[in-house]
């Protein structure tokens, strides 16, 4: 698998239009990457094309100078213009394995999951790591299926040798639990970006997850 595959670890946030301005997407990106994210995703739904390419690209760089993973939600488009890492998927939009088409063979392809034959079925498929979710409640997205809760993230666990990201209602208090219930990374966006000073909490979250000894290669 991909070198850079090992660096969704840990803390996997998201920049989000949805808490987000455009004009604050790379700000905000450049100070979860200051505070030590490995990996960062963009997701900006419903801004136009030319806006998201260029935020992209910026954030890319920014990634890029910190050795970071660079990962765009949904817009394969994006990904393949902006030179990101990788694309992130939803069961509905382009299959991984058309995705990889457009991307290559060293792009990194995640698969939105939310039950253990999903996420048995996402390495067939062609992903390199799955998300899992919702794991709790969550008011992010207007569309999230109920909560899939602790107990279905470790059967997801068992079904598949590929990196999870837990998303879904994960706060710094709760991150420990979905972590030993076996993610491999925990996804944050309201929780990171309605605080006070994002870069600070990114900061907080890296040092508590490092603390709690949870090696990459434990997967």
């Amino acid at each position: 698998m991909k070198q850079k595959v090992s660096l969704i670890s840990g803390f996997y946030p998201i920049v989000d239009t949805a808490f987000l301005k455009p004009d604050d997407l790379v700000g905000t990106a450049s100070s979860l990457l200051k505070g030590g994210a490995s990996v960062i995703q963009l997701r900006a739904k419903g801004l136009g094309g030319r806006e998201t390419l260029k935020a992209a690209r910026e954030i890319k760089g920014l990634a890029s100078s910190y050795g970071a993973v660079f990962i765009v939600n949904d817009r394969v488009d994006i990904a393949l213009l902006s030179g990101a890492d990788g694309v992130h998927l939803g069961q509905d939009d382009i299959p991984p394995l058309e995705a990889r088409k457009a991307l290559g063979p060293d792009a990194i392809i995640g698969l939105s999951t939310h039950n253990a034959d999903e996420a048995k079925e996402a390495l067939s498929l062609g992903a390199d790591y799955v998300s899992f979710g919702p794991v709790f409640a969550t008011s992010t997205k207007k569309d999230a299926q109920s909560p899939k809760g602790l107990s279905a993230l470790k059967e997801a666990r068992g079904t598949t040798p590929l990196p999870i990201v837990a998303i879904g209602g994960i706060t710094e208090e709760n991150m420990g639990k979905v972590l030993g219930a076996g993610a491999t990374a925990v996804a944050m966006i309201s929780e990171v970006l309605l605080s006070d000073d994002p870069g600070k909490k990114a900061f907080s979250i890296v040092a508590t997850i490092k603390g709690l000894h949870w090696p990459e290669s434990r997967f």
